[in-house]
């Protein structure tokens, strides 16, 4: 038998009214970020979260209570990429969560929709190296960012 996974998911605060309903289906389906777990079989929720908004207030906090719940990766939604401007922050708050908390950090959890793919490469904005690690997790295949539009 596999060990459970347990992960937390934190969104961008710009999203504070999303129901999650992108993230929950890539989840079930194991699609984009959540492909890690294909393998894996057993994946539980422990912790869904805003950052708290510009700068992040809640990640200072957040990861801690998801650890408490049995976390032992958090998840930074799709949105902090996807979203414009992308996230200014994310990289700090992935390599804060990690020293802190000693957590793995994955960045992205649903896949990236087409139409934001297509947007953010005729504005140029992942075209550094920085942002082409960070996207893909949740780049996916195009059938599937389709799905997700």
């Amino acid at each position: 038998m596999s060990k459970k996974t347990k992960i937390g998911i934190i969104i961008c605060g710009r999203y504070r009214n999303c129901s999650g309903g992108k993230c929950f289906r890539a989840l079930q389906n194991r699609e984009g970020a959540f492909e890690l777990y294909k393998k894996d079989g057993d994946v539980e929720l422990v912790g869904y979260t805003t950052c708290g908004g510009c700068p992040g207030g809640n990640i200072e906090y957040a990861p801690e209570e998801m650890k408490k719940n049995g976390a032992d990766v958090i998840h930074l939604a799709t949105g902090f990429v996807v979203g414009y401007p992308p996230c200014p922050y994310i990289d700090h708050f992935k390599k804060f969560i990690e020293e802190k908390y000693q957590m793995k950090v994955v960045i992205g959890t649903h896949p990236i929709p087409e139409k934001y793919r297509i947007t953010h490469s005729k504005l140029g904005t992942w075209d550094s190296p920085e942002w082409e690690e960070f996207i893909q997790p949740a780049l996916t295949d195009e059938k599937t960012r389709l799905a997700y539009d």
